[in-house]
């Protein structure tokens, strides 16, 4: 086998070993039990506990990561409810309700609306049936830009909960757990070095996981920290050739 076939074969086998990695990732748990309570979440926790909403409507506010559509998710199953992706809404899907709305409705991913009309025709009819509705959204829709006047108006009505910036020991359990889900051996000192150096937000812990997960699965041996470090680059927030 001449140099090029072989430098060819050996990239073969590193994306084989990378997409293997992908598919063998597995799924987030939003079950009830897998969700970690801390202050940052108390108070949407206990709004979520409450009945008798305002208008009936609640719309919890966080960036990526911080839980919201996890706790979507175990209120529409306590609820045995659909849980709807406002980037899919489109007429049809509100139409099959017919006359028959639910008593209670989950939308997620408010600010990724691509049918304004879809979600303003599902407002309207939730309220027709006094159907309570929990939105969820990464920015406060008083930030957002809406076209239709009328959709905006009804959802800057909407209360909003916040959901605060994870503490610390919120991103030290969720990276023990996420680590644990995915059966990956860390040892302190790395767990430690990534607590000081990863941006101090979810989404940040989510994918550091993600990618010492990858790198591991695709390489076929324990995580150094030199293969950390590469997995991690350009997710740090300081100088990623600090030693742990």
């Amino acid at each position: 086998m001449d140099k090029a076939t072989g430098n060819r074969g050996s990239s073969e086998a590193r994306c084989m070993a990378e997409q293997l990695a992908f598919s063998l990732a597995p799924p987030r748990s939003v079950s009830e039990r897998h969700f970690v309570a801390a202050p940052s979440n108390a108070t949407a926790r206990h709004w979520l506990n409450q009945t008798g909403w305002p208008d009936r409507r609640l719309l919890l506010a966080g960036e990526d990561r911080c839980g919201k559509s996890h706790l979507l998710h175990i209120w529409a199953q306590k609820r045995r409810t659909e849980l709807l992706d406002a980037a899919t809404l489109e007429m049809d899907l509100i139409d099959r309700f017919g006359h028959a709305m639910p008593p209670s409705l989950a939308i997620d991913n408010i600010e990724r609306i691509t049918s304004e009309r879809s979600l303003l025709h599902l407002l309207n009819r939730a309220r027709e049936s006094r159907t309570t509705l929990l939105l969820a959204s990464r920015i406060s829709p008083m930030r957002q830009t809406f076209v239709l006047p009328d959709l905006a108006s009804r959802l800057r009505a909407v209360t909003v909960v916040t959901i605060a910036a994870p503490e610390d020991s919120l991103r030290f359990t969720l990276l023990l757990r996420l680590i644990a889900e995915r059966q990956i051996v860390v040892a302190k000192p790395m767990i430690d070095w990534l607590l000081r150096h990863l941006p101090r937000t979810g989404a940040a812990i989510v994918e550091a996981v993600d990618r010492l997960d990858e790198a591991g699965l695709a390489s076929g041996r324990p995580l150094t920290p030199a293969m950390a470090r590469n997995a991690l680059k350009g997710l740090l927030e300081e100088d990623d050739s600090v030693a742990f």
